[in-house]
């Protein structure tokens, strides 16, 4: 397999190639979990591989917990599907703990605070109330806590770890901004699916969705990913095969082991699929800097291209353009009132290859508009 057959193979496993997912729910099952500290930008990440999902669509589930956005894997923000969300946790939380022991030290956060910050927080959130951080802070307050700053982040982190606590229905505050809430674990994602897998279960099952969603990979790109060792995920790639030998496919690239799933088998082409219009300079697709078409690799991420790091270079945004799935500029967007009845969107654009074409860019462009529901320019 060589490298333009790793890039296609990866865009059709991410779903940023036809067949699209049916819904966000759909494409997040896909990925198992989505880098999500950017919000809006994380909406589209999910949008964007659907056949036509909105903003205002992803925005519901997540708001009926069908789409939950908590702390797991490494120590950041992910949209996981409900359904996921209490094996995943269960697997990834001791990992994520002993990441985070240097701030726990640091902040005061020792078993005795952990556990009785839970249970304030536990109480705070029981009946269905769902509260801001603020809110969170206050109650946290009163019991005593000095909670501000990194030490409130952490107390929260250690809750959603733990299992008390994952978002609410987000709210808007008076400039209109959405803000995260956060509920009952319990009452979110439903008694009956709060009880964990065994390890070896999880960790199979973490090896299967991760290698089918983003093959070609490598255990390394796995084990970064996940926060798990490379033991680990050797172990998962090695019980998922036990269980099903053809559950994936394999191949050798500079002698270094890429999986990847069956239905992968024939390469496919980093442009548009076959019956799609394309623009004879290429397909341009605009993804965040968060995308798990970025997040998803760390030792074979340098197949993505392009003219500098994935983050800003020399000042440009930081959000990445690809063409035909290697990086080729920078973008980002800037929401504006224009009178009533609504908004619009203007994307600053940077645009690094000149064979980069405007028909592409515009379609581009059109895409996030629709996914938006507003008018939407560069």
């Amino acid at each position: 397999m060589d490298a333009e057959a790793v890039v296609g193979t990866r865009l059709a496993s991410q779903q940023l190639r036809s067949p699209l997912a049916a819904s966000a729910e759909d494409a997040l099952k896909n990925l198992l979990a989505v880098q999500a500290q950017e919000y809006p930008y994380a909406c589209w990440s999910l949008g964007q591989r659907t056949a036509g999902a909105t903003a205002d669509d992803v925005g519901q589930a997540v708001a009926e917990g069908r789409i939950l956005r908590t702390h797991l894997l490494r120590p950041t923000w992910h949209f996981v599907h409900r359904t996921d969300l209490p094996w995943l946790r269960a697997l990834s939380a001791p990992r994520v703990h002993q990441a985070n022991a240097a701030t726990y030290r640091r902040t005061g956060i020792d078993a005795a605070a952990a556990a009785r910050s839970d249970g304030v927080l536990a109480a705070a959130v029981a009946g269905g109330r769902h509260l801001s951080r603020e809110q969170l802070a206050s109650e946290l307050q009163h019991a005593g806590f000095a909670a501000s700053g990194l030490a409130l982040a952490y107390f929260i982190m250690h809750a959603e770890l733990n299992g008390v606590i994952v978002s609410g229905a987000p709210v808007r505050s008076a400039s209109g901004a959405l803000r995260q809430t956060y509920a009952a674990f319990g009452e979110r994602v439903g008694p009956a699916a709060t009880t964990p897998l065994p390890k070896d279960e999880s960790l199979a099952a973490l090896a299967a969705r991760y290698f089918h969603s983003r093959g070609p990979a490598t255990v390394k790109d796995c084990a970064d990913w996940s926060g798990m060792t490379m033991a680990d995920v050797r172990l998962g790639l090695a019980l998922a095969l036990e269980d099903n030998p053809a559950a994936l496919e394999s191949t050798e690239i500079d002698g270094v082991p890429f999986y990847f799933g069956p239905e992968l088998a024939q390469p496919s082409s980093p442009g548009f699929p076959a019956g799609d219009e394309a623009d004879p300079a290429g397909r341009i697709d605009l993804i965040q800097c968060y995308d798990e078409y970025v997040m998803g690799y760390s030792a074979s991420r340098g197949y993505l291209g392009g003219k500098g790091p994935v983050f800003p270079y020399n000042g440009d945004p930081m959000h990445v353009i690809l063409l035909d799935g290697r990086m080729a500029g920078a973008w980002r967007h800037r929401i504006l009132r224009s009178g009533s009845p609504g908004q619009r969107c203007e994307l600053d654009v940077r645009i690094w290859q000149d064979k980069t074409q405007s028909a592409g860019l515009d379609d581009a462009v059109a895409r996030y508009g629709a996914f938006l529901g507003m008018p939407t320019t560069y």
